[in-house]
């Protein structure tokens, strides 16, 4: 199968085939309000995606680029994104409940996390290229 144009995916399930099928670059999706709940998009390229109200909760996002995606209102609850890449992510009000960050890349003044989220005892790692 040829991959989809990123505009040709508008829905979780086209998403889950596309990725199913071998595609894993998913750069500019828009995929607001769609559930991804318990999916595995593992090493996905999802940068610059907007995944708000995206229910992404109990999905496997280890290694997945997150970088300047846009998560506000997602449900991230029991998810994995150890070793994820946040790079400048909007996660400000996203459920972030359980889930695991150990390993994930972020930039401390790009990345944007719920108030009172701490990245470092969330096992996140601060992008050395980005810092100071």
């Amino acid at each position: 199968m040829t991959n989809l144009s990123v505009s040709d995916i508008a829905t979780a399930i086209d998403l889950l085939q596309a990725y199913a099928a071998g595609q894993r670059s998913f750069v500019s999706l828009n995929l607001a309000n769609g559930n991804l709940s318990g999916a595995d998009l593992k090493g996905a390229d999802l940068s610059y995606a907007d995944l708000s109200y995206v229910d992404l909760s109990g999905a496997n996002l280890r290694g997945t680029d997150l970088s300047y995606a846009n998560l506000g209102e997602a449900n991230l609850t029991g998810a994995d994104l150890r070793g994820a890449m946040l790079i400048g992510t909007n996660l400000r009000t996203a459920v972030l409940t359980s889930a695991q960050f150990e390993a994930a890349d972020y930039d401390p003044e790009a990345t944007h996390f719920p108030s009172g989220f701490d990245p470092i005892t969330s096992g996140c790692i601060q992008d050395q290229n980005r810092s100071a």
